[in-house]
């Protein structure tokens, strides 16, 4: 359980929400829902304890379990499974048994006695803690999140950023927390895993708030929906399901609006009226009266809901470049023993569309960062052709500098623009006032994607490599990436489990690892496109 009591948060300036009071008990499924940048990261952040508000308390009873948009994965040197049974605090006396095992394998009959005898004592430690029956519990988890077994026996550092994504997102729904914070769960899943993720929501007994841009998990799961409406700094809530929310926040909408029309009427009559009133000295203090009951009348009413503003995206006319921009020779990648794809070619050609489809492991992000130089393949190479210019969207931001504000990483990936047009980029992209000076380490998700968007923008890159360009974003953000990418004329090449993000970009070949088949697009493939 978790109890809100006067909390507001404040970021700079920017209120974000005003002392409010709520709680999530067990059984509550609740919906957090607002514009990308309304404050719904910071408010689960600070739910979870990683973060105070600017007033008010928060109570935390039981276990809490967190999954932020950007999961800290701790030593990248651990193994899968190991990470997912940290959650009940179970990997170190695996670690053991696992030592135990190895040594007891020894030539050296010392050594192996002792293995044997430490083994009995972990395996009873193990057991008596619900390890065996727990390992085949985060067994099933991982598997039904589309993680094969094989990836459970791999270092983190192996996997893609899509793997790992959900094996912290396995680790919390292990953790068997009686309330869960799950920031964007859905992120790099397939659609089956969508699926069984929308099944154990809707059956799962504790409480739990999801921020979510699935309105398909969103309709399934809550019973509960909490609007953060970034115009009044206020949470609005409803104690209903997905649709009924939708319905009843257009029946106060309209309400709104019809009492405030009627009220704008009643008070412009009250003050014509104290206006013809304040010319004769008698009456000028029932004029004011008046008047402050017009202004009274006005004060008392919910403010009518401002349109979100959205961000406007367009990308520029690409720099000119020769026929092939970009062509990769015999690109292979192995992480240690994991081979995860080899010969690989492509060509790119000027303003050629491509989209790259493969299970989740199968090296779709590796070989973006291959072609963006963020890494160096084990055989082949990246042949640039003239005039090539890059511009690379990275799922996890790391093309950022989180030590940075806002405004400083748009200066240095433009350093020819001035401070106007500069300002001038970033309030299209919603940043503006304050918000240009916040430190991109403190942004969510999809301020993230719209300062990452941002940056693409005044490249003036020839070929964009984009890696899940519209995770994080609102309905109406994505419709403008999707709208900028149907207009572009430079070249393209696409990670998405979007369909609707492979349609805007009409492709002409898709490229399928790891073997690195190449083909002409034809609509077929777009059912593989939220598979894979």
């Amino acid at each position: 359980m978790i109890i809100a009591q006067g909390v507001g948060l404040r970021i700079g300036a920017r209120q974000l929400l005003g002392a409010s009071n709520f709680r999530i008990d067990s059984g509550d499924r609740i919906g957090l829902v607002g514009r990308n940048g309304a404050g719904k990261t910071t408010l689960t952040k600070t739910l979870a304890g990683e973060g105070e508000p600017t007033e008010g308390t928060i109570t935390r009873t039981g276990t809490v379990g967190y999954l932020p948009q950007d999961p800290r994965t701790g030593n990248l040197d651990q193994l899968a499974l190991d990470r997912v049974l940290s959650a009940r605090n179970l990997h170190e006396v695996l670690r053991r048994v696992r030592k135990a095992e190895t040594d007891m394998a020894s030539e050296d009959d010392a050594v192996r006695a002792r293995a044997m005898d430490r083994y009995t004592r972990l395996d009873a430690e193990f057991s008596a803690q619900g390890g065996w029956a727990a390992e085949s519990e985060a067994a099933r988890i991982t598997s039904n999140l589309g993680l094969p077994t094989s990836v459970l026996s791999q270092p983190l550092h192996t996997l893609s950023g899509g793997q790992r994504r959900r094996v912290e997102l396995a680790r919390i729904l292990f953790s068997d927390s009686q309330t869960l914070l799950l920031d964007e769960p859905t992120n790099h899943l397939d659609a089956d895993s969508i699926v069984w993720l929308r099944e154990f929501l809707a059956s799962y007994p504790g409480g739990f708030i999801v921020i979510s841009h699935d309105t398909g998990l969103l309709e399934a799961t809550v019973n509960k929906v909490y609007h953060l409406d970034a115009n009044r700094a206020e949470l609005d809530i409803y104690n209903l399901g997905w649709h009924a929310y939708l319905e009843q926040r257009e029946t106060d909408e309209r309400r709104r609006k019809r009492e405030r029309a009627n009220a704008e009427k009643k008070a412009s009559a009250l003050m014509a009226q104290a206006d013809k009133m304040r010319a004769k000295a008698t009456k000028a203090v029932a004029a004011q009266n008046m008047e402050r009951r017009a202004q009274r009348m006005l004060a008392g009413l919910d403010e009518a809901r401002a349109s979100d503003k959205v961000a406007k995206l367009r990308f520029p006319d690409p720099a000119p470049c020769g026929k092939t921009p970009m062509r990769a020779e015999r690109l292979s990648k192995s992480y240690g023993s994991l081979e995860v794809f080899t010969d690989v070619d492509l060509a790119i050609d000027r303003g050629s569309k491509v989209v790259i489809l493969g299970l989740n492991g199968a090296g779709k992000t590796t070989l973006l960062r291959l072609l963006a130089g963020v890494e160096t393949s084990d055989t082949g190479g990246v042949l640039p052709g003239h005039g090539l210019k890059v511009g690379y969207y990275a799922q996890e931001h790391e093309t950022l500098d989180t030590s940075r504000t806002v405004v400083e990483n748009l200066r240095s990936a433009a350093p020819d623009l001035t401070d106007t047009q500069v300002r001038s980029v970033l309030g299209s992209f919603l940043f503006s006032g304050d918000d240009a000076e916040k430190p991109a380490a403190v942004l969510s998700g999809g301020e993230k994607t719209r300062l990452a968007l941002a940056v693409l923008v005044v490249s003036q890159a020839n070929v964009l490599l984009l890696d899940e360009p519209t995770n994080n974003l609102d309905p109406a953000s994505r419709e403008e990436i999707l709208a900028a990418l149907r207009s572009f004329t430079g070249a393209v090449v696409l990670v998405t489990h979007d369909e609707g993000a492979v349609q805007a970009l009409e492709p002409e070949r898709v490229l399928l690892l790891p073997d690195g088949d190449e083909d002409l697009w034809n609509t077929n493939y777009l059912e593989l496109v939220s598979l894979a």
